[in-house]
């Protein structure tokens, strides 16, 4: 009997081990910026709207449906496009101030 519960003890512990053991070293992966996001963000719409015009061309949408999905979709590229032309201009502006190593 005692030797039964040495063995579940002692897989119960390796489980545990496997389960909650942490590496001294974690990847961590790249930094995400809100401009790095907007663009994926961009992308996942373009492919949306590309999707939704095949669908619509091979009949599985209505019409009033593709259109009413294609306005909410361009518009949020449009505010998508919108937010990056900003924060790129910031960006731009920032490195142009005086004092900063460029020309007034």
């Amino acid at each position: 009997m005692t030797v039964e519960i040495g063995c579940c003890a002692l897989i119960m512990l390796g489980a545990l081990t496997y389960v909650f053991y942490l590496p001294g070293k974690l990847h961590m992966g790249p930094v995400k910026t809100r401009l790095s996001y907007l663009r994926e963000r961009k992308e996942a719409v373009y492919e949306n709207l590309r999707d939704l015009n095949f669908e619509f061309k091979a009949g599985k949408l209505p019409e009033v449906d593709y259109e009413s999905i294609k306005g909410s979709l361009e518009e949020e590229a449009a505010a998508v496009l919108a937010e990056i032309s900003q924060l790129e201009q910031a960006a731009y502006d920032s490195r142009l101030r005086p004092g900063k190593g460029a020309r007034a």
